[in-house]
């Protein structure tokens, strides 16, 4: 279910994109799903699994899967380790899928691949050891039941990053760049969401209480975001069913982090909360020129940033056994700020250094001719529409 995710983002970027660039868009996915697949196996598991590191890092007793079988996981003895690593491995591939919304139509293909699996071993694999393996951020007690922090908040600023550094479409801010395809998106929204189920509910690995509880919340948060930013859109003008279907996301992105450990009623405000929030984000990019083009940074990094401080505000003993800010619980509330603003500083600074580093040895961008003519025929040879 989670794997349906990837295939998902590309369908929803797809269709934000031209004509002229659907192909590479929805390839980015699949590619994403590849080279994740690939390092995690080699040492990407290894590197966020493994023995801890000054609660920075994994070591390499996993490297090549070695040692990684049929037992049961070191940190779920309820399924076979070879179950576990795959669980997080399509963790993984989701997270650099919702990157490639930053470079959409004008990347290099060669530098996307490198850039990706850069952006994996550096920025994806330290923050999965720091939340839940272990790390540092996980022996302060912070939260993150499916990964708002390490999935949405390091894909979202991780984006706003890397397009500070690629620069803007050629074009953008002159002439209107509407999307190709809405029904397209919207067909990938709805896999998205029902991926989710599987991001969530299997998050608890098991078939419990614990997971009907966060299969109950996320559909709930989804719910209260697209009927949110729908009504913020409708209030602006037209009632917008794309808003409607990214409203939808942002709630899913909020209740990612909180979903084992919030009731349904806070899943309402979470969820409401992050409708209204990322649709102001998309606006304030859109009014200062930032050609971040599908709205990972409004939607995944400012949804998850919300969602990992919300934990800490409505995380209740009904559900879990942690409490967050309104049943008195302070400290619960101070680590998830820290939590958050640390996974943000580092995803976003590191993926700057990163992106800068591959354009000044290979260049991200494609040519301007390249660019014009589209990423479809340039970098792959192929047409979406014949």
């Amino acid at each position: 279910m989670v794997m349906f995710m990837s295939p998902g983002v590309g369908f929803f970027y797809g269709g934000l994109v031209r004509s002229k660039t659907v192909v590479s868009m929805i390839g980015l996915s699949f590619l994403a799903f590849a080279l994740a697949s690939v390092q995690w196996v080699l040492f990407g598991y290894s590197l966020a699994f493994g023995s801890d590191i000054s609660g920075f890092l994994g070591g390499l007793n996993f490297l090549g899967l070695s040692g990684v079988g049929m037992g049961e996981a070191p940190l779920a003895s309820s399924i076979p380790h070879l179950v576990y690593m795959a669980f997080q491995l399509v963790f993984a591939a989701v997270a650099l899928a919702i990157l490639t919304s930053c470079v959409a139509e004008r990347v290099k293909l060669s530098s996307f691949i490198v850039l990706g699996l850069l952006w994996t071993t550096l920025v994806y694999d330290p923050l999965a050891h720091w939340v839940w393996a272990g790390g540092w951020l996980a022996q302060m007690g912070a939260l993150d039941f499916a990964g708002g922090t390490v999935v949405h908040i390091s894909s979202g600023f991780s984006a706003l990053a890397i397009a500070l550094v690629i620069g803007k479409r050629i074009g953008y801010g002159s002439y209107v760049m509407e999307p190709h395809n809405i029904p397209m998106a919207m067909i990938g929204a709805a896999m998205l969401w029902f991926g989710w189920f599987g991001f969530n509910s299997g998050s608890a690995l098991a078939a419990n209480g614990l997971a009907a509880s966060a299969f109950v919340v996320t559909n709930t948060a989804a719910a209260a975001g697209a009927l949110s930013w729908l009504v913020a859109s409708w209030i602006k003008g037209k009632p917008s069913a794309l808003g409607m279907v990214s409203g939808s996301i942002a709630g899913l992105v909020a209740i990612t982090p909180a979903s084992g450990y919030v009731d349904a009623m806070s899943a309402l405000v979470i969820g409401a909360v992050a409708g209204v929030l990322c649709y102001t984000a998309l606006l304030f990019r859109v009014s200062h020129g930032l050609d971040e083009s599908c709205d990972a940074w409004a939607v995944h990094g400012m949804g998850g940033l919300w969602g990992a401080i919300a934990t800490g505000i409505f995380a209740t003993t009904a559900v879990n056994s942690y409490t967050g800010l309104i049943y008195g619980n302070f400290y619960q509330f101070e680590v998830q700020v820290v939590a958050a603003v640390a996974a943000m500083i580092y995803a976003f600074v590191v993926s700057y250094v990163l992106a800068r580093i591959v354009d000044a040895t290979m260049g991200l961008r494609v040519s301007e001719d390249e660019e014009y003519v589209g990423l479809d025929i340039s970098q792959h040879g192929e047409k979406a529409y014949a």
